[in-house]
């Protein structure tokens, strides 16, 4: 368990923090993350990582020279929102274009995409390589949909190491795709990890069991087996590697990089028993074993566990793998040529948020807003627990935990706005982006993407009728399901926003007012929630555990369900 903490929501800010000074040969921090202190002779394509802290030395560590340029780090477990990605990519770009890459996470997916699209609306080239090394996560037939785990860093250091020998965006891109391509990994673990003031870990695996084909979550492995010796685990690693060779490979003659992954708990001395019979089997198999790693390269908090991963090497990967490198947690040979960044060159974009003119009229909408919003908050901080003990079935668990970290940060930014005399519109727009930046994740993104969606369709002047409140949640609505691509019947939180946004809407075209309408939605939302109960998730991280989820509602369907009862209540004490 996590032993050394202050307050647990400020855990990692802090950990980035002492992070950044402790490694400031290599790093800077700037909003969002950290990028790197120096720079070479000439400008080069700028790969930027990241994804959700606890894993460590992803992915700041892997910050410097022959890696990354930057590193966004979202809260624990939790994707950086886009506005911090945004943030560490400028600060990262040299004038040759930004490569994104990151684990297929439905979370940092939205978050990154977002970052991307405003890199390319600022007239800057950026591209993405998603990683999706997990053989457990989807079956061959739907490779596209595996979760990136230790292949991180295959994909991390062939990309940096191809940006630092000079080539073009297009150069750096197509080699992050091979390697990702040639890249397999395969995750055991044997206990859980506990987050920063938890009292339990996000999941527990019963003694002398070990749990299969596990994230860098906290999501519970998708099948369990009794524990093997470390010679039994190696060949359960590399049997099921073996036969998931990518096309054109034949293991016997083929060069090959295993990295033995240790994933927080498990010990130095342990993995190297382990890589004793890897070595022995993947040798007789007839591979030629190239620059093997063990250690920890892409940790999941205090996890007890271990992954193995094999890199298939061609000519050019193999050059490109053993270039030099230079950062905090990994090093190869000597890199040269560096000068320090000067505070100027790493300033990022203003991030100060401007409040833009307003009426009366809608400061008072915004002043309900922010009741609204302060009252969320206060459900989702006694609904924490609850709605973090549903995320557990089948997810990760940190549900609760991101919509209290998100819905406050939302309430404090929102009544920050309207002290400064900001309308709906600006206030929403702030709460939605602090609800993302500090929610993080799927949830996160969303629920930011709703606010500000919302707050489009209300804007800054003129009374906030039921009729623009309807328009303003079926906005919402839209918003979200082009956002997500889900689907009513995936098991998302799409369940309960459809049919409260669409009940609402025709509630009040009948004539009903606001109350009223709204409190027959919240019943119909309600209602929707509990029926994702009997649904098996088609998407996010649940979808690759099946049927596990059956008997338990969507846990994002719930806390928006629970949150349309909350409002409810402010509108209420407004009449």
């Amino acid at each position: 368990m996590t032993r050394l903490f202050n307050d647990p929501d400020d855990f990692a800010e802090e950990m980035i923090e002492g992070f950044a000074a402790a490694s400031s040969r290599w790093v800077r921090p700037v909003t969002g993350g950290v990028v790197r202190s120096t720079r070479g002779a000439e400008p080069t394509v700028a790969v930027v990582i990241g994804g959700g802290s606890g894993h460590y030395p992803a992915f700041g560590g892997l910050v410097g020279p022959g890696i990354a340029h930057g590193a966004a780090m979202g809260n624990l477990f939790a994707s950086p929102s886009a506005h911090q990605v945004h943030a560490v990519a400028t600060a990262a770009h040299e004038g040759r274009g930004v490569l994104l890459s990151f684990g297929n996470y439905a979370g940092d997916v939205l978050h990154f995409g977002q970052a991307q699209e405003r890199m390319r609306e600022a007239g800057i080239d950026c591209r993405t390589v998603l990683v999706t090394d997990d053989v457990w996560s989807a079956p061959k037939s739907e490779i596209e949909k595996r979760r990136g785990i230790a292949g991180d860093l295959v994909v991390f250091k062939i990309a940096g190491a191809a940006a630092e020998a000079g080539m073009d965006l297009d150069g750096v891109e197509r080699v992050a795709r091979r390697a990702n391509d040639r890249t397999r990994s395969f995750g055991v673990a044997f206990s859980g990890c506990t987050l920063p003031g938890a009292d339990e870990p996000l999941f527990e695996v019963p003694a002398g069991r070990m749990a299969v084909g596990l994230g860098i979550h906290g999501e519970p492995g998708i099948d369990e087996v009794d524990t093997p010796t470390a010679a039994g685990l190696a060949e359960m690693f590399v049997a099921k590697l073996l036969d998931e060779l990518p096309d054109g490979v034949t293991a016997a003659g083929a060069r090959v990089v295993p990295i033995l992954n240790g994933l927080g708990s498990v010990k130095y001395e342990e993995l190297f028993v382990v890589y004793r019979s890897v070595h022995r089997l993947l040798t007789d198999a007839g591979a030629v074993v190239v620059s093997p790693e063990v250690g920890e390269f892409c940790t999941s908090f205090d996890m007890a566990g271990a992954s193995l991963t094999l890199l298939w090497l061609d000519d050019e990967l193999e050059q490109l793998w053993l270039a030099p490198c230079d950062t905090p947690a990994y090093r190869r040979g000597a890199v040269a040529g560096r000068r320090e960044v000067s505070a100027d060159e790493l300033a990022a974009l203003d991030d100060a948020q401007e409040i833009g003119e307003s009426d009366e009229a809608s400061r008072d909408a915004a002043a309900m807003v922010a009741r609204a919003l302060r009252a969320m908050a206060g459900m989702l901080d006694a609904s924490a627990e609850e709605l973090g003990r549903i995320d557990r079935i089948a997810g990760d668990g940190d549900h609760g935990i991101g919509m209290q970290r998100g819905s406050r940060a939302a309430a404090d930014a929102a009544s920050a706005a309207v002290d400064a005399g900001a309308g709906a519109r600006t206030t929403l727009h702030h709460a939605g982006d602090a609800w993302a930046d500090k929610g993080g994740g799927t949830s996160g993104a969303i629920w930011g993407e709703m606010l500000v969606a919302l707050g489009t369709a209300l804007g800054d002047e003129g009374t906030v009728t039921p009729d623009a409140v309807g328009a303003g949640i079926t906005a919402m609505k839209d918003a979200v399901m082009a956002f997500g691509k889900a689907k009513p019947g995936d098991k998302t939180m799409i369940d309960a926003i459809v049919p409260f946004a669409e009940d609402l809407s025709e509630r009040l075209a009948a004539g009903d007012g606001l109350t009223d309408a709204w409190t027959h939605a919240a019943g119909v939302a309600a209602a929707a929630a509990e029926a994702t109960a009997e649904m098996t998730a088609r998407l996010g991280r649940a979808r690759s555990h099946g049927d596990k989820s059956l008997g338990t509602p969507d846990p994002g369907a719930v806390s928006f369900a629970l949150s349309t009862q909350t409002v409810l209540d402010v509108l209420k004490e407004n009449n």
